[in-house]
């Protein structure tokens, strides 16, 4: 009798795609993939790098390729996870048919991200971010401000300059900028608490 895993008992438990999971599944085992959880999601890798991750959104089920961005894809299959991400891109399925009709191009992507992977091939340092016009006028004008900005690691200033960007109106970024003020000169990101 063979020995439950992890990823069996996901799958077992999943209200929102089990059937497309459990039909994707043997792709990636059969591609020469390890399996495991990671992130709280079935997570595929070879020789220790991660190559793909189920995500059950409510809409589909995604096959997310890490590096997605750097494969071949003539079919054009994959798609972007967002604005804001620039190696993630992603397969999407809402039926067991959908992945039964798409399995040989499903194959020929993830041969080619293990390939990208252990070719060490990247996309290299992010360009630098283009921040808030209102976040530059702050900076600008108060250089204990900027200081304490340019201090935060880099995924915190981007998630402050996002949120602040995302603003239609000059008045609500700033309005933006005056809230998280306090947060920024103590060195904290948007989702940190104070003390913590």
């Amino acid at each position: 009798m063979a020995v439950e895993s992890a990823v069996d008992r996901y799958i077992a438990r999943s209200q929102k795609w089990p059937d497309e999971m459990t039909a994707l599944r043997p792709i990636m085992v059969d591609c020469g993939l390890d399996e495991s959880i990671k992130w709280g999601k079935p997570c595929f890798s070879a020789d220790g790098a991660n190559i793909a991750i189920f995500q059950e959104m409510k809409a589909f089920l995604s096959l997310m390729f890490f590096k997605g961005a750097l494969l071949d894809d003539p079919q054009g299959l994959l798609k972007s996870q967002g604005p804001n991400s620039r190696s993630a891109m992603r397969l999407e399925f809402t039926s067991v048919s959908e992945i039964q009709t798409q399995a040989d191009a499903i194959r020929e992507l993830i041969d080619d991200a293990i390939a990208v992977e252990a070719s060490g091939e990247d996309l290299g340092p992010a360009p630098e971010p283009e921040w808030a016009p209102e976040l530059t006028e702050r900076m600008d004008a108060d250089a204990d401000f900027r200081e304490a900005f340019q201090g935060l690691t880099p995924g915190r200033q981007r998630e402050y300059n996002l949120h602040f960007s995302d603003a239609k109106k000059a008045e609500t970024r700033s309005a933006r900028i005056d809230k998280h003020y306090d947060k920024i000169m103590s060195g904290l990101g948007m989702r940190d608490r104070p003390g913590k």
